[in-house]
């Protein structure tokens, strides 16, 4: 069930999801590394090198962080040696998507600052 509220509608119900929402994506690096998994890094070595800066640590907590909010899916490969890849769930990408006004927005109103 999808319904369109808008901000100044919000009931307490609304609000807390939407603030959760907004403090979950807000978390540094978890929006990079959404960006990059969609961007295929799925590998941990291959998201540590997309999102520059991050720590080992801070990337697994972040993408436990992603998993138990169901936008991240880990998947554990048998293999010798074993390998783990993470993906986008249906509500992850459909988060990504739902965030493009964000992207358009930084683009109107955060513009490249100079070097």
């Amino acid at each position: 069930m999808t319904t369109h509220t808008s901000i100044q509608h919000l009931n307490d119900d609304e609000r807390e999801r939407f603030t959760a929402t907004v403090e979950l994506i807000g978390k540094r690096w978890s929006a990079g590394i959404l960006v990059a998994i969609a961007k295929d890094a799925h590998r941990f070595s291959e998201i540590a090198n997309v999102v520059s800066g991050l720590s080992d640590r801070l990337l697994a907590q972040r993408l436990r962080e992603l998993e138990i909010a169901e936008l991240v899916v880990r998947e554990v490969i048998p293999s010798t040696p074993v390998q783990v890849r993470y993906h986008l769930t249906e509500s992850g990408a459909d988060l990504l998507r739902a965030m493009e006004p964000v992207i358009e927005w930084g683009h109107r109103w955060r513009p490249e600052r100079d070097a």
